[in-house]
C-alpha cells in the first residue's frame, strides 16, 4: 500500500480571476485576517449548502436518512378521540 493510502489528500484546481475581482479578493484576505484558501473554503461550501448538497460525509448521511418516510415527522391521531 502506498503511504498515505486512505487518507484524505487535498485537491488543487487552477481557478483564473480577471483583475477586479482579484483585488478585492485579496482587499477582503487582509482586511479579514483570513487566508485566501480560507475565504474559497467558506464561498465552496455556502455554494453547496444553497444548491442543497451535503459537504461532509455526516451532513451525507443524516440528509439521506431524512429521505426516509420512516423517519418523517407526522401528526397520527390519538386512539380514543373525542366522543
Amino acid at each position: 500500500m502506498p503511504a498515505g493510502a486512505g487518507q484524505a489528500r487535498p485537491l488543487r484546481k487552477l481557478i483564473e480571476f480577471d483583475a477586479e475581482t482579484w483585488h478585492a479578493l485579496r482587499g477582503l484576505s487582509q482586511d479579514t485576517m483570513k487566508s485566501l484558501q480560507d475565504l474559497a473554503d467558506e464561498a465552496f461550501r455556502d455554494l453547496l449548502h444553497k444548491h442543497g448538497r451535503p459537504v461532509t460525509l455526516r451532513e451525507a448521511l443524516r440528509e439521506s436518512a431524512r429521505r426516509l418516510p420512516a423517519n418523517d415527522a407526522t401528526i397520527r391521531p390519538k386512539k380514543g378521540g373525542k366522543r
